[in-house]
């Protein structure tokens, strides 16, 4: 029998619900008493699936709402939602039409159930996106220094980055402290670790915005950072493959760290210098070191959550 599949449309304050393109169109609050309410709304129709878009965060409380309650939820990606809209001729926009949307794609796309992340990870994501945005803050004053002559300017700007070296400082030994409370991420900081140029610091870049290390295969890990070539063929016609989309934030700090773990790690130079000889692109280069990184890197965290799951 065919899954019963609710769409949902978050916003900051509602949640449009609709089991897909031919069904009533209802709407809750984005409040606890909404979810309640949401949530026994499927019970009510026997949906398999709850399916909602990742939008900034919103989704969070539903997310784990939901789940809690006893349903199982997906969280679809927003750009292809919109492409398969497109694809299906709706090129408006509404809060209803989206959320029946939601439910189609996620019918055809055939999608599964995901927990929603722990307190654990969530506190650790949190504590990373503010060292990244601390640290993101600082590059941009630094190069603003540059160029300020004023020396009332300077002075104000030098106590801006004093401030700014503090914050980084606390917030990193908080999220290095925070590393330490699973047993799986102090066991993954000492093996992925033990590649030279991965430091602390890419570690909680990894284990902040890349749960999933270790429990996919090599392609799909790949695709998933953004560092799989996508093909671009057609007919006779072969396009240049090129990377794009994925999470961002680890395929940047990947790309940036390859010169390091080039230089010390024997097999990732020998394969940068195959690379640089058959004449291709430096930028082509140091993704593709990338991903023979990041490949490895999934192999080693496989091993470590294999043999913590057999000594459990």
């Amino acid at each position: 029998m065919e899954k019963v599949i609710c769409g949902v449309d978050v916003s900051s304050t509602w949640l449009d619900a609709r089991l897909g393109l031919g069904s009533v169109h209802k709407r809750f609050q984005l409040t606890s008493c909404g979810i309640e309410a949401l949530a026994s709304y499927c019970r009510d129709h026997s949906v398999d699936l709850v399916v909602m878009e990742a939008t900034g965060g919103y989704e969070k409380q539903a997310h784990k709402g939901l789940h809690e309650a006893g349903l199982g939820v997906a969280i679809a990606n927003a750009r292809s939602v919109r492409r398969f809209a497109e694809g299906l001729g709706f090129l408006e926009k509404t809060d209803k039409i989206d959320a029946g949307i939601i439910a189609e794609y996620a019918r055809v796309k055939r999608l599964s159930p995901q927990a929603p992340a722990s307190p654990e990870q969530e506190e650790l994501t949190a504590l990373v996106t503010q060292l990244r945005q601390l640290i993101d803050a600082r590059t941009a004053l630094k190069n603003q220094m540059r160029l300020i002559e004023s020396e009332a300017v300077q002075q104000s700007q030098g106590r801006l980055l004093d401030a700014f070296n503090r914050e980084i400082k606390q917030i990193d030994v908080l999220v290095q402290a925070h590393m330490k409370q699973q047993t799986l991420w102090i066991r993954l900081v000492e093996g992925l670790g033990a590649i030279a140029g991965v430091a602390e610091r890419t570690m909680a870049y990894l284990l902040a915005y890349l749960p999933e290390l270790g429990t996919l295969n090599a392609k799909a890990i790949a695709k998933l950072v953004g560092l799989a070539p996508i093909a671009k063929d057609s007919g006779k016609s072969q396009g240049r493959r090129m990377v794009r989309g994925g999470r961002v934030q680890i395929r940047s700090i990947l790309v940036f760290i390859t010169s390091v773990v080039a230089r010390y790690e024997p097999k990732f130079r020998e394969f940068r210098q195959k690379l640089l000889d058959a004449g291709k692109p430096k930028m082509v280069v140091r993704t593709a070191v990338a991903r023979k990184l990041l490949v490895i890197m999934n192999a080693k965290a496989r091993d470590i959550i294999a043999e913590l799951n057999l000594a459990a």
